[in-house]
């Protein structure tokens, strides 16, 4: 029997050529990596709404929502999880490590220099590789 995705919402929020990423608490899954922020989807929640509300959650900060970037569903072992990254502006607020181990404003060099899950591999070279983002 499958079993059925988690549904996770993250940003990629820019601010002044610099992204955020958020390192996952010790005790959680895949503890100590860098990821971009953001969490699961709640029952009747659509994806947008979950990623404004756990950006508001986790780092005490407001977005302005702009597009879905990119989608992934990645199997780890005993779960799947189903990823879509929106890029997002920071509108409001200075980020805080409220539900995360610390918080960074990666420039485009650091980022590559992270470590991430393995599902954000993709993801990462797209980021990496388009310069556009960037300014």
């Amino acid at each position: 029997m499958a079993v059925k995705p988690i549904d996770v919402a993250a940003g990629l929020v820019f601010h002044q050529q610099k992204l955020l990423i958020s390192q996952r608490l010790e005790g959680s899954h895949l503890a100590g990596l860098w990821e971009f922020p953001g969490g699961k989807r709640e029952p009747g929640e659509t994806f947008e709404g979950c990623l404004v509300r756990e950006l508001h959650e986790e780092l005490g900060i407001e977005v302005a929502l702009g597009q879905a970037f990119e989608e992934i569903t990645h199997d780890y072992p005993g779960k799947t999880v189903h990823l879509k990254f929106f890029l997002c502006r920071l509108a409001k607020g200075e980020p805080r490590a409220i539900g995360c181990a610390a918080y960074e404003w990666a420039t485009r060099e650091r980022l590559a220099k992270r470590d991430f899950p393995s599902a954000d591999e993709r993801l990462l070279e797209r980021l990496v590789g388009t310069a556009a983002l960037w300014r």
